[in-house]
Parts: C-alpha cells; sequence; structure tokens
C-alpha cells in the first residue's frame, strides 16, 4: 500500500495557494460592511486585522517547523496539549468545515454561473464540482497550478478595482473625512479578521513540499503579507471612490467602485467572483483531503484514508469520498445555514493550536528552524478569544 505523498510544490505555488484561499469571494462583500464600520478608515481596520491575524499565523508558522505533517491542527493540539483524542475532534471539525464550506461556495459560485448563462443549475453544479474533484485527484502540482491561476485572476480584479477607485472622482466623504473613531475602526477590524482566514490550510501541504520547514512558515507569512497589502489598497480605493452611505449597505461594494470609476456594470466582477469560488472549492478539497490522509496515520478508524495512489501521489479515496460529499451538500443541502458555523468551527480551532505552543513552549524550547517568542501565541489566544466572543455575538 502506497502510503507516502508526492512532495512537488515549491513556495511560490504554496504561497499562491494561501492568498487564493484567503482572498476567495469573501473581499467582493466584506468592504462594505467594513466601511460601515470604520468609514473612511476601513484600510486601517484591514490592516489591524492583519495583525490581529499575525500573531495566530505565527503561531502556525512554529508548528509547521516542529510537526511538518498533514493534518496539521489535529497533530498540533495532540501533540502541543498531550490530548490524542482532542486532536482527532479537532481534525474532524477542519473536515466538517472545509466540507460544509466548499459546499457551500460551490453552491453559490454555480448560482452565479447560471445567472450569467443560462444552464440548468444541477446539471452545472454536479459537472463543475466532477472537475473539481478530478483536478484534485490528478495531482498536487497540477490543483495548486490551477489554484494559481484562479489566484492570478482574483488578484487581476481586485487591482483592476483599485485602479479605478485611485482613477475616480473622490468621494465627499473622502476628501472631509470625519475623525477617526477607534471604537468602530476596533469592530469593523474584528469583523476584516474573518478575511485572513485560509492561512492554517497551508500547514496541512506538509507532506508535498520538499523542504517544509523551511517553506512552510515562508509561505504562511508571506501569504498573509499579500494579503493584508491587498486588502488595504481595496478598501482604500473603495472608500475613496463611492459615498459611504451607497458604500456600507451594499452586497456588491466592488462593482460601485467600477462604476465609479471607468464606468459600466462590472459584470466581469461576478465571473471573477466565480473564478474565487472555484478556487475555494478545489482548495478545501485538497485541504481536507489530507486531513483525512493525516488523521489515517494517527487513528484506526480512518486509516483507510492513509492512502495515496503509487503514480499520482495523491490520497485518491480521502479527496473522492470529499468530492461526493460536497457535490451532494451543494446539490441537495441547505448548507448556507452551516457554513456559518465554520468560522467558530476555525476560530476554537485557532484558540485551541495557540494554547497547545504555550503548552509545548512551557515545556522547553524547540529544536526547529523558526520559533517565536511566548508572547505570540499569548496574544495569537487572546486575539482568537475576542473573534469568537464577536462571532457569538453576531450570531445571536
Amino acid at each position: 500500500m502506497a502510503e507516502a505523498l508526492k512532495r512537488r510544490i515549491g513556495l511560490g505555488l504554496l504561497t499562491a495557494y494561501g492568498v487564493g484561499v484567503m482572498v476567495g469571494a469573501g473581499i467582493y462583500v466584506l468592504v462594505g460592511a467594513v466601511a460601515a464600520d470604520a468609514g473612511v478608515w476601513a484600510p486601517v481596520s484591514f490592516l489591524l486585522a492583519g495583525l490581529i491575524a499575525a500573531p495566530t499565523a505565527l503561531s502556525y508558522a512554529e508548528f509547521s517547523t516542529r510537526l511538518p505533517e498533514a493534518a496539521g491542527e489535529a497533530i498540533y493540539v495532540a501533540k502541543g496539549l498531550n490530548l490524542p483524542v482532542m486532536g482527532i475532534v479537532v481534525g474532524l471539525g477542519i473536515v466538517a468545515a472545509g466540507t460544509v464550506s466548499a459546499a457551500a461556495v460551490l453552491r453559490g459560485g454555480t448560482g452565479y454561473l447560471v445567472s450569467v448563462v443560462d444552464l440548468p443549475y444541477h446539471a452545472t453544479a454536479a459537472v463543475i464540482g466532477l472537475v473539481i474533484v478530478g483536478v484534485a485527484i490528478a495531482g498536487v502540482l497540477e490543483s495548486l497550478a490551477v489554484a494559481a491561476v484562479f489566484t492570478a485572476l482574483e488578484v487581476l480584479g481586485l487591482i483592476l478595482v483599485v485602479y479605478a477607485g485611485f482613477t475616480a472622482p473622490a468621494a465627499v466623504d473622502f476628501t472631509a473625512p470625519a475623525g477617526i473613531a477607534w471604537a468602530g475602526v476596533a469592530s469593523a477590524a474584528v469583523l476584516a479578521f474573518f478575511a485572513f482566514i485560509g492561512f492554517e490550510d497551508i500547514v496541512n501541504m506538509a507532506e508535498e513540499v520538499p523542504h517544509p520547514e523551511r517553506t512552510l512558515p515562508r509561505a504562511i507569512l508571506l501569504s498573509l503579507a499579500i494579503t493584508s497589502v491587498l486588502y488595504a489598497l481595496v478598501s482604500f480605493a473603495a472608500v475613496r471612490a463611492v459615498p459611504l452611505d451607497r458604500l456600507g449597505p451594499s452586497e456588491q461594494p466592488l462593482a460601485l467602485v467600477w462604476q465609479a470609476g471607468p464606468g459600466g456594470s462590472g459584470h466581469f466582477l461576478s465571473l471573477i467572483a466565480v473564478a474565487a469560488a472555484l478556487n475555494g472549492v478545489l482548495a478545501q478539497i485538497v485541504m481536507v483531503s489530507r486531513v483525512l490522509f493525516g488523521l489515517g496515520r494517527r487513528s484506526r478508524a480512518f486509516a483507510v484514508f492513509h492512502h495515496a495512489h503509487p503514480r499520482l501521489g495523491t490520497p485518491v479515496r480521502a479527496t473522492a469520498l470529499v468530492g461526493a460529499v460536497v457535490i451532494a451538500g451543494a446539490l441537495g443541502l441547505q448548507v448556507a445555514a452551516l457554513a456559518e458555523v465554520t468560522s467558530t468551527i476555525l476560530l476554537v480551532a485557532f484558540v485551541l493550536v495557540n494554547a497547545a505552543l504555550v503548552a509545548a513552549k512551557r515545556r522547553g524550547p524547540a529544536r526547529a528552524p523558526f520559533t517565536v517568542p511566548m508572547a505570540v501565541p499569548v496574544l495569537g489566544l487572546l486575539a482568537a478569544l475576542a473573534a469568537l466572543a464577536v462571532s457569538a455575538t453576531v450570531s445571536a
């Protein structure tokens, strides 16, 4: 039985994977919500959110050099807190969150597509899902290369929005801004924090990177830095070009930026949102299948998934199962309500990973090429708890 994944992914593709997961379709609607709280100071909120996410990203980066294995969070919690069962529970939570998220995004992306092109919804969703699963099975290099193309389209769309916002006439709110209200900026930063969720997926590719102890921390930090700059520029362009009373309540804020600049409907942004959705589905299927692969090493109950195809080097069984559930969910389940739970699961994982690193550091220094001070996981723990509290308040 072949059990080794193929190490075919370098820093560039891994970073593009991280950026693609983080940027996703969320930024296309989140800018308005952040601007509603922070006003013209929305770029500050996005930069602050990047700083809030940074400690947890650094915690993941250190753990990725200590334990460079698939099913990252599960291993970190199991070994850091010395709670193997809790590690399995965390791993299953990540599997559930990723699968539901992929189903919801496939459903939404297909909806976007059939609204532009006259196609039957169910058949279109099934075909798209099967093609994505086929790419994920074909090979990790092929999967991440396709994901990189989708990411390039997403980033290109955001660059065009930035250009539109910088060349449009400045809105009155921007030319005569009110004084900065730190309470609004802070609450918007917690909301913007959710736009940075995705860097954690990188660690689950550890067994497909030639030198994970060096490559994983770099990919995590590079993707976080690139995304922070993109978000700050996009939000700056938005508040510069669009009056806040229109930007805040809009569900398509970036289309408003485009209309304020060159003009036109900005329909191409909907097509880019479809590319972002496809990227999200592919990224989640790839990630979840690696988590199942890693859990198979740790638990007899999941041993059947600890198998890689001898020629393709991908976890075919895990990928096929995840893909089937994602397609079924997109076709027949009300996944939108469940999708709201996924961010809570991920925030709980952030809390536990930071706590695990605190515990591991208390036991002694690590022999790892990348380490962070004790203050980093402590700050990450506090930030994740704060985001979890805000998420619970919003859900209530």
